[in-house]
Order: C-alpha cells, then sequence, then structure tokens
C-alpha cells in the first residue's frame, strides 16, 4: 500500500525481502525500498520506523540480535528437542544473552512425545526452576499455552531441526506458512531452512521465525567478561555468596558454587556447560 500523505507516522517493520521492507502501521501494510541515510544506518525486522512517503528514522532500539537480525527483542522462545542432539551450551549462551538484553527466556521442549526420563530430569533439575519452561509437540498439535505466551515481539531460537518452524505452523494450523526442513539422518544435523525474516502476528504479540545456530561462536554473549560471567546464572547466586573470594571464578579452591554442585543444588552438566563458556571467553580475551 501507497501513504499518501507526508506526514511521518511511527509503524513497526514486519518483513524484509532484499530491499524491500514492510511496515505495519494501524492493521495496514506499507511497502518501502529505503535509501541514503537511513538505508545506511541499518534497518532490521522488528525496528520502529517513522515514515511518509519513505522511511525517514529509525527509532532507539531495545536491543538487536545479530544473526539473525531481528530488533526490539521481548521474549525468546529457546527451543530444543530429543532429536537433534541438544547442545545446552548453546542454550545457556541464549540465556545469558537474554540477560544482557532485558529479554523474557522461555525455554521449549519440541517433540516432547519422544522425550525419555533422563531427558525430562536433565531439563528440569538444570532449568526449570529458574526459567518458564514448556513441554510441546508442534506434530500432534500439542502447543496448549504457547500462543498465549506471545506478547510483543518474540523469536523462536536454537538449533536447526528442532521444530522452530513447525510451532509456527503449529500455532496458524497451516502446513507450509513456514517452510519446514528434514533432519538429516546421517549426521543429525538439521538443514538451516530459514531464509526470509518475518514477524507473524499472534494475539497481541509478534512471534519471528529465525535461523538455527549453525556457530556457536562468542557473539550470542557479546563482550561479556568471563569474570562475569556467574552473575548470568541465577542458579549460582546462593553458591556465590558462600564463596570465600569475591572474584571467585568458581573454577577450584574455597568456592560455594562448587559445594553447590557436590550436594546436587547445581547440576553437574549446567557447570561443566558454565566451564566451556568461561573457557572460551577466557581464550578470547587472550588475543
Amino acid at each position: 500500500m501507497q501513504l499518501k500523505e507526508s506526514v511521518d507516522r511511527l509503524g513497526l517493520v514486519t518483513s524484509k525481502n532484499a530491499n524491500l521492507f514492510e511496515v505495519e502501521y494501524q492493521g495496514e501494510i506499507f511497502s518501502f525500498k529505503p535509501s541514503g541515510k537511513t538505508k545506511a544506518g541499518g534497518i532490521f525486522v522488528g525496528d520502529y520506523v517513522e515514515f511518509g512517503e519513505n522511511i525517514t528514522k529509525v527509532a532507539k532500539r531495545k536491543n538487536l540480535l545479530i544473526r539473525p537480525p531481528v530488533a526490539n527483542i521481548d521474549k525468546m522462545f529457546i527451543v530444543i528437542a530429543p532429536s537433534p542432539k541438544p547442545d545446552f551450551v548453546l542454550v545457556d549462551k541464549l540465556l545469558v544473552y537474554c540477560h544482557l538484553n532485558d529479554i523474557t527466556p522461555i525455554l521449549v521442549v519440541n517433540k516432547c512425545d519422544l522425550c525419555d526420563d533422563n531427558f525430562k530430569q536433565i531439563v528440569n533439575n538444570s532449568y526449570q526452576k529458574h526459567y518458564k519452561t514448556m513441554f510441546l509437540s508442534a506434530k500432534s498439535g500439542k502447543i496448549e499455552g504457547l500462543e498465549q505466551e506471545i506478547s510483543g515481539i518474540c523469536v523462536l531460537a536454537g538449533q536447526s531441526a528442532v521444530g522452530k518452524s513447525s510451532l509456527i505452523n503449529a500455532i496458524f494450523k497451516k502446513e507450509n506458512l513456514a517452510e519446514v526442513g528434514n533432519l538429516s539422518a546421517k549426521v543429525e544435523r538439521g538443514k538451516q531452512t530459514t531464509r526470509l525474516i518475518r514477524l507473524y502476528k499472534v494475539g497481541k504479540g509478534y512471534l519471528a521465525d529465525t535461523a538455527g545456530f549453525s556457530l556457536l561462536d562468542l557473539s550470542i554473549v557479546g563482550n561479556v567478561d568471563y569474570t562475569e560471567l556467574a552473575s548470568y546464572y541465577p542458579d549460582f547466586l546462593q553458591g556465590r555468596a558462600k564463596c570465600k573470594y569475591r572474584s571467585c571464578t568458581h573454577e577450584g579452591g574455597d568456592c560455594g558454587v562448587i559445594d553447590q554442585v557436590k550436594k546436587g543444588k547445581i547440576t553437574q552438566k549446567r557447570y561443566e556447560n558454565y566451564l566451556k563458556i568461561l573457557e572460551e571467553l577466557k581464550n578470547k580475551k587472550k588475543f
């Protein structure tokens, strides 16, 4: 739709395909091909923009997920599944990202009909006490409560082939709203299928399908200093208060966090994930 009036209005960027942007304003969609300073500054799905005959200004962002590019995220649904094998280090990096960027994280276990007791125990013991957790199955249509959790701008994030696009399709009860890829049986890795970032209107909020993370680099957690990493682990809080040294990084010595791990208050897996991310951050600082 073309806007005849020249008065600038504030709309939401709901889609980007190459250099074509769609902006929603009062239930209507306007299409633009930005140029000049606005284009040079970057426009992303989720941005609020002022526009008249063209986009004139991008409003200040709350946050920006670089890969894939989505701005002003309010909630992140971190999707895992029994298959492909979940990478809980990636889950923890995404949780740290949420803490850093004022995003509410919700852990979504898709394909829950395939979960064995051991998998459920890992999820429950490591995350459910501190993060809202949902067990769903897009394939069987068991997605109760998911739509109700969508408010503001929400994203689905996680490995490829865990069923992010399938969850979107289940919400809208359409088979091909979001393109779905098949899991590669040989290497048990998903083929990335999401090519276009789009916000789907769901109730009072919006949901974006986001591509899987194929490279688990440190860009997810930004410039966190390794000495501060533990502060983004809510399950470490009680243990940290009992560490002998305030600068403790919880790798050894008289450490309250390690004591909590020994007592089973913090799961061994969660602690090991922390150490892996800590080591990555340390190595990053050396260069």
